[in-house]
């Protein structure tokens, strides 16, 4: 899941994805597609099989060009998701100069003198300034016994790095409606994102244009199980 060169190193989108997602879901359409026919003939003599309509024509399907069709449709479905899941899959550049997160086309890049500290918040990557600020929260997608390049990456690079997770964890508190403690405006926002969880693709959006709006008024939100947790910015 990462490789390292220098004088940077890429976290995700390595050679190896691309080979296991180019290769396997295109294999598997094409599969798929070459015994489709057969596929709907069995499921069809199964009356407890749903949609035996739609399984009795597919089933019927015995010409060679139909195969090829399928064939066909099936490759370049296998292709189209294995495009979709390298887009949704975070590439994370470390080189000395900054830190580039790329996902679904879009690119947020810190610089490195902006860092003063570098941690794992669970499966977030995150960054922040010298006033607790966060520059950066980032879900990897590396699994458990890969996700110890990450340190290694940042630390090669010379980044302040810290095992320890989040050196503010202590000062996050639960949000709930109307905080006594937060200004209107924040809370309003805070609102709105409580009400994005749910919303699929479009709530994601929401929640991290939110969260932006939150950390410029001096507030550090974080998500844990579609619930919010705050806390205040520490001052320079």
């Amino acid at each position: 899941m990462g490789s390292t060169t220098q004088p940077r190193t890429v976290i995700g989108h390595s050679t190896t994805d691309k080979v296991v997602l180019y290769g396997g879901l295109p294999l598997v359409g094409l599969l798929l597609g070459l015994f489709l026919p057969r596929i709907a003939d069995w499921a069809a003599e199964r009356d407890w099989v749903p949609f035996q309509g739609p399984l009795k024509l597919v089933a019927g399907w015995d010409q060679w060009w139909v195969s090829v069709i399928c064939v066909v449709i099936g490759l370049l479905a296998g292709i189209l998701l294995a495009a979709m899941a390298l887009e949704d899959t975070l590439k994370v550049t470390v080189t000395r100069e900054s830190v580039g997160f790329l996902k679904n086309q879009k690119t947020l890049t810190v610089p490195r003198e902006k860092v003063a500290v570098a941690f794992l918040d669970g499966k977030e990557i995150v960054l922040q300034d010298s006033t607790s600020r966060e520059l950066a929260r980032e879900k990897h997608d590396q699994l458990k016994s890969e996700a110890r390049q990450i340190p290694a990456a940042f630390r090669a690079h010379g980044y302040p790095w810290t095992d320890g997770g989040d050196p503010h964890a202590d000062r996050f508190r639960r949000w709930v409606e109307d905080e006594p403690e937060l200004p209107p405006t924040v809370n309003a926002l805070l609102k709105a994102r409580s009400k994005a969880f749910d919303q699929g693709d479009k709530g994601k959006a929401d929640l991290r244009e939110l969260r932006d709006e939150v950390t410029k008024l001096g507030f550090t939100v974080k998500d844990k199980e579609k619930k919010q947790y705050w806390r205040p910015t520490t001052s320079r």
